[in-house]
């Protein structure tokens, strides 16, 4: 009896655009084969803050996932709060737009998308 083979669900994804829009800015930084550090720190109106950075090389116990060309990277501490958390990016003419969270762990966030209160 053969088993077959189950899709494992990253901790983590990214949408096509996003990983697209990530691939582009990592290249105007110099920075092609880097991914983004996704992580969440105390603070902000709601308790928790979501912090992103472009990121060169990843430690032994981060969480790095790779999905469309994009590579995301989340340290041990951050993941139980973001896990499942899809990261998009939208598009904003009059403020420019950028990388949000898709956080199902989130049960209450301020105005801005910015933090974020868990329960």
């Amino acid at each position: 009896m053969s088993q077959e083979a189950k899709e494992i669900k990253p901790v983590v994804a990214i949408t096509e655009e996003a990983a697209r829009e990530l691939n582009i800015y990592l290249e105007k930084q110099g920075k092609p084969g880097a991914g983004l550090r996704v992580f969440v720190s105390a603070g902000g109106c709601s308790g928790l803050s979501y912090g992103m950075v472009p990121e060169d090389k990843s430690n032994d116990d981060d969480y790095v996932i790779v999905q469309y060309g994009a590579k995301l990277i989340v340290d041990k501490s951050s993941m139980p709060f973001i896990a499942g958390s899809l990261i998009d990016f939208q598009s904003d003419k009059l403020m420019g737009g950028g990388f949000v969270v898709k956080n199902p762990n989130a049960i209450s966030t301020c105005g801005c998308g910015e933090s974020f209160k868990t329960a």
